[in-house]
């Protein structure tokens, strides 16, 4: 939830550029933002692209930029063109935690009053599949906005860490819930209490990530991640997340018992039909979300 102080002492290089090579291709949206830039991607138009956008703060979360990013989401949840969201920053930095300044003066009946963070949370809520794309720093809030994306991708340099420990607090936005849930009691309790970073392929053997690739490659391998997805029934896509989620909140019996409900419902869908006939036929699916 917060960032390390000297790692946002000194001025910031340029946001990394978008590559243009394989199928990324990047389409300027009609919203104006302060914090965040918004496109589309991938040959078809159908990945949306959140990159968080503050580079002199190394990306810190800020209640705007946290704002604009749920409105982002929105907009993509409501285009049926979009079947994924890749969520990135630059190459310096991810997001290098929430922005300290902000919230210095803040005080206890403030935070239970406001109900501070409660809507940080729009992109775990999500409904389409959200990409994280980690670049340089996901520290503090950073890493627990990666934790709350359903896949991460990380560049080669990416650092992760939960340091709020050393600035007199703790993490707020998930990072002792979802991160225990990740990689384990010891390790969690370690990184929060040390306030430690890991690096990207520490990530990925703990299972924090899905996949390390060089930091100019990243965006690309995230869209073309999401493009993938995109080729699928949005609605089959939907129930799908449901049912892994449910692992996380749920006994191995309940959680059997939701993802069979599910998959019985996939039987009342078009999708479903349209996609075993395709199979038999060996032809590609038409879905329809029906």
């Amino acid at each position: 939830m917060a960032s390390v102080t000297r790692l946002l002492v000194g001025r910031v290089g340029s946001l990394a550029k978008a590559s243009t090579a394989g199928n990324l291709r990047l389409y300027s949206s009609a919203p104006a933002y302060e914090f965040i830039k918004v496109d589309k991607a991938g040959e078809k138009s159908n990945v949306g692209l959140i990159t968080l956008n503050r580079p002199k703060a190394l990306n810190a979360l800020c209640n705007g930029l946290m704002k604009e990013v749920s409105q982002a989401l929105d907009s993509f949840e409501a285009d049926k063109n979009v079947g994924a969201i890749v969520i990135t920053g630059s190459e310096k930095a991810f997001a290098a935690g929430a922005d300290i300044k902000e919230m210095q003066n803040n005080t206890y009946s403030q935070c239970i009053l406001g109900n501070f963070l409660q809507d940080w949370t729009r992109v775990a809520r999500a409904q389409k599949p959200v990409i994280a794309a980690v670049n340089g720093y996901a520290l503090g809030g950073g890493c627990e906005l990666a934790m709350m994306c359903d896949i991460i991708y990380a560049g080669d340099k990416a650092k992760f860490g939960q340091p709020e420990i050393a600035i007199g607090t703790i993490p707020g936005a998930g990072g002792s819930q979802r991160l225990t849930r990740v990689v384990g009691k010891s390790k969690a309790m370690e990184m929060c209490l040390t306030g430690d970073m890991i690096t990207a392929q520490q990530a990925e053997q703990m299972n924090l990530v899905s996949k390390v690739v060089p930091a100019d490659k990243l965006v690309d391998e995230a869209v073309k991640l999401g493009e993938k997805i995109s080729k699928h029934s949005p609605l089959i896509v939907a129930l799908c997340k449901e049912a892994v989620n449910a692992a996380y909140e749920t006994t191995l019996a309940q959680g059997l018992l939701f993802e069979r409900r599910h998959f019985h419902a996939t039987f009342s869908t078009q999708d479903r039909k349209e996609g075993m006939t395709a199979f038999v036929e060996k032809r590609p699916p038409n879905f329809t979300s029906e």
